[in-house]
């Protein structure tokens, strides 16, 4: 019986088990994912309804926003729900649902900021071959080719994790189901699907990585031929902090995704959880539109007409 109940569901673990805590921990969380909600649909509805902003930047930024908001969808809602109401059951297949869709939005996610990255070291660096590399056919397929690789990525490592038969126990120590905290669930051998793991996240993370850095050594080195200090604190003032929101996000998914499942700091997994699934959808935002002047212009077009 135990067995079966183990196969049938799992139980998310919460932040505390103190009540004023998790009151605490959903309203901080809310709060968040409103946050979050509004900054991206804001970014889809001005780069959808305003023409000036239909170029691959914003195509390549709208589809991100999309991203960002089913992202944290998946991740925090669950969780705030679970603090509130103090329940924390996930079915099989709403936890098999949860993986799959993480593993695809942190897999697409890392695949959009590095084409993002390459549009913006197009336009800096090339500006004269622009409309030929970064033509709409080549943004849409580009756009295609990540989600089709992200959804076979993500059925994979989903399929290859939910083979194993899950007997040590149902708690799951984290606040959404993940892969690492599944494997220490399994009762067999998980050596293969942590070494599939390893070279996965290392191959696809450090390629992207290395390659949004050297986009971004590329940019700094143009933009510093500049001839006024306008034009090079704006461009840095958006390339510095997208290089340290993806930093976060990569060191903090290598971390919870590369550390052998043995060892156990279920807190700290959590907190560095919470820096790649709710960190970037929160900041990106922030960091493409709030500093930008035009989706500034744009949005206060948009209500002047409303209004």
């Amino acid at each position: 019986m135990t067995n079966f109940t183990t196969m049938m569901e799992f139980i998310l673990m919460g932040f505390s088990d103190v009540w004023n805590l998790r009151i605490l921990h959903a309203v901080a969380f809310y709060k968040m994912y409103l946050m979050t909600l509004i900054g991206n649909f804001l970014i889809v509805i001005v780069t959808t309804l305003d023409k000036n902003l239909h170029i691959p930047m914003y195509f390549f930024l709208r589809n991100l926003s999309i991203l960002d908001a089913w992202y944290i969808y998946v991740t925090v809602s669950k969780s705030c729900v679970n603090s509130m109401f103090d329940s924390s059951a996930i079915s099989k297949a709403g936890c098999g649902a949860q993986v799959f869709l993480v593993v695809f939005f942190v897999y697409v996610e890392l695949l959009f900021l590095t084409i993002m990255a390459r549009d913006c070291y197009v336009a800096i660096c090339q500006p004269l071959h622009y409309p030929a590399i970064m033509s709409p056919r080549v943004c849409v397929q580009m756009t295609l080719a990540s989600i089709l690789s992200g959804l076979f990525y993500a059925g994979f490592h989903t399929g290859n994790t939910f083979r194993l038969p899950f007997c040590h126990s149902n708690v799951i120590q984290q606040y959404f189901c993940d892969i690492p905290s599944l494997l220490k669930l399994s009762g067999s051998d998980s050596f293969s699907n942590e070494i599939i793991i390893l070279a996965s996240c290392v191959i696809i993370g450090r390629s992207c990585f290395t390659f949004i850095i050297k986009s971004y050594i590329h940019i700094f080195s143009t933009v510093l031929k500049f001839p006024t200090g306008a034009e090079r604190g704006k461009a840095f003032s958006t390339c510095i902090p997208h290089i340290i929101v993806v930093s976060i996000f990569l060191s903090s998914v290598f971390y919870v995704y590369l550390k052998p499942p043995a060892i156990s700091a279920t807190i700290q997994n959590m907190i560095l959880s919470v820096f790649y699934s709710l960190v970037p959808p929160l900041f990106n935002p922030i960091i493409y539109s709030l500093r930008n002047e035009q989706i500034k212009y744009a949005t206060r077009k948009i209500i002047n007409k409303i209004v």
